[in-house]
């Protein structure tokens, strides 16, 4: 059984950073053709953050593109986002996501962006 868990996030200023990990266990990643991570504000439906394909293709929101950076670590099992420039409107749970011919999410993490 596939388990994806997120850790990294947490309450930053306008501007900072902040590093997002996901672990999976039950499965290497490189056995998902693509894994990414999705967000879903109060109220907003969940959205496309960032994605990256087995063959390393990556593909961004239009909202996250240049700040966002996504990349992965086969020895660790792990997938990260790298988000800079944080904007309030960056608020939201953040959840890793892994396909293959079914559809995996881990349990979301909360990245608040606020003074």
């Amino acid at each position: 059984q596939v388990q994806l868990v997120e850790s990294g996030g947490g309450l930053v200023q306008p501007g900072g950073s902040l590093r997002l990990s996901c672990t999976a266990s039950g499965r290497t990643i490189f056995s998902f053709n693509t894994m990414g991570w999705y967000r879903q504000a109060p109220g907003k439906e969940r959205d496309l953050v960032a994605s990256m394909h087995i063959s390393g293709r990556t593909n961004y929101g239009d909202s996250t593109k240049g700040r966002f950076t996504i990349s992965r670590d086969y020895a660790k099992n792990t997938v990260y986002l790298q988000m800079n420039s944080l904007k309030p409107e960056d608020t939201a749970v953040y959840y890793c996501n892994a396909e293959s011919t079914s559809v995996n999410w881990g349990q979301g993490t909360q990245v608040t962006v606020s003074s």
